[in-house]
């Protein structure tokens, strides 16, 4: 529904809005309406203008729909898009808040497209091409180091156990204090 997009300033916002038709006419439908994003320490205000864009509303001016999300929920919102509803409270206008959820999960910065502006489509294409490389290659070294750094702890030098042996133990466990139990009403058997 609602994510950290909308948490940017009005004119990055603007930017994305000003590419997309569609999503602009269903802003303008809400023309003059206020939202209000609440992440506890951080509250924004915007205004929809009647071209369909942002602008950081007069202080004061009461919001028609308040979204409110945690600051600690927004890396989940940002990895699952389509879960983020479950993730935040909305009060006020249903329809706006709607017009609001849908734009905000259909706006994708197109970094190839601008970047082309300035320094041509194949050099874009290939600097984007390069960062993409850049960040999968991070998070297989990423992932790499967890599964060593688990690995050392586990084998060796075992400050982690693994649930199979913890389970086993348990079971142990269970059977000496089974079998100590039956001990002693054998032994208050006994001595009577």
């Amino acid at each position: 529904m609602m994510t950290s997009l909308f948490l940017l300033p009005p004119a990055p916002l603007n930017h994305l809005l000003a590419q997309e038709a569609w999503a602009r006419a269903k802003l303008a439908a809400h023309a003059g309406k206020i939202a209000r994003l609440d992440a506890g320490v951080l509250a924004v205000n915007w205004q929809v203008t009647a071209e369909g864009l942002l602008k950081t509303a007069e202080s004061g001016a009461a919001p028609h729909v308040v979204i409110r999300v945690r600051l600690a929920d927004l890396p989940l919102i940002m990895q699952n898009r389509e879960r983020a509803v479950s993730y935040v409270r909305i009060e006020g206008d249903a329809d706006f808040a709607n017009a609001i959820s849908q734009v905000s999960q259909s706006l994708k910065w197109e970094a190839e497209e601008d970047l082309g502006r300035l320094i041509g489509d194949i050099a874009a294409r290939r600097l984007v091409s390069s960062a993409r490389s850049a960040l999968a290659g991070a998070r297989t070294r990423r992932l790499a180091l967890e599964e060593n750094i688990a690995e050392y702890f586990l084998e060796e030098n075992p400050m982690l156990l693994r649930p199979e042996p913890v389970a086993g133990f348990g079971r142990e466990v269970g059977k000496l204090r089974d079998d100590i139990a039956r001990l002693e009403k054998r032994l208050r058997k006994l001595d009577r």
